[in-house]
């Protein structure tokens, strides 16, 4: 029975925590477009990646 005067508290804290990260998430923006990426991942295939700079300098080398 005393564990519970532990166990109270540590479980509101836990649940407070869990509703401050629930709240900056969103406040944050992490859960304002969550199907873009994964349809960049499907329609990305015609681009480019950009010059790595080390790249030129390889070239330049040779």
């Amino acid at each position: 029975m005393n564990m519970l005067y532990v166990l109270i508290p540590l479980a509101l804290m836990l649940l407070a925590v869990a509703v401050w990260a629930l709240v900056w998430a969103i406040r944050s923006g992490q859960f304002d477009d969550l199907e873009s990426h994964g349809w960049s991942v499907v329609l990305d295939d015609d681009q480019k990646p950009p010059p790595h700079p080390d790249d030129d300098k390889e070239e330049e080398k040779k």
